[in-house]
């Protein structure tokens, strides 16, 4: 019989903790490309029109600080980060 996983205090697997959901606004964008100099591993911009593309939704932890940058120098504001 397995015992069962440790969880911490808000009762997420240990070593878990809650994760980040990144959406973007396409709409917004005026393609200035300063989410994919800040976060590259999460954000890219289309050829024809420069407009961003999201590569991960749901990026490791270790992308938050950069992704929460790009969120807050997003000039047209087309990038939310939520933390669950």
């Amino acid at each position: 019989m397995t015992p069962p996983a440790a969880t911490d205090r808000d009762g997420a697997p240990e070593g878990e903790e809650g994760a980040m959901r990144v959406r973007v606004d396409t709409d917004k964008c005026c393609g200035s490309g300063m989410c994919v100099l800040t976060a590259p591993d999460v954000f890219d911009q289309r050829d024809e029109d420069g407009i961003v593309r999201l590569l991960d939704e749901r990026p490791p932890e270790h992308a938050w600080p950069d992704v929460r940058e790009a969120a807050v120098g997003c000039p047209a504001q087309a990038i939310e980060a939520d933390e669950d």
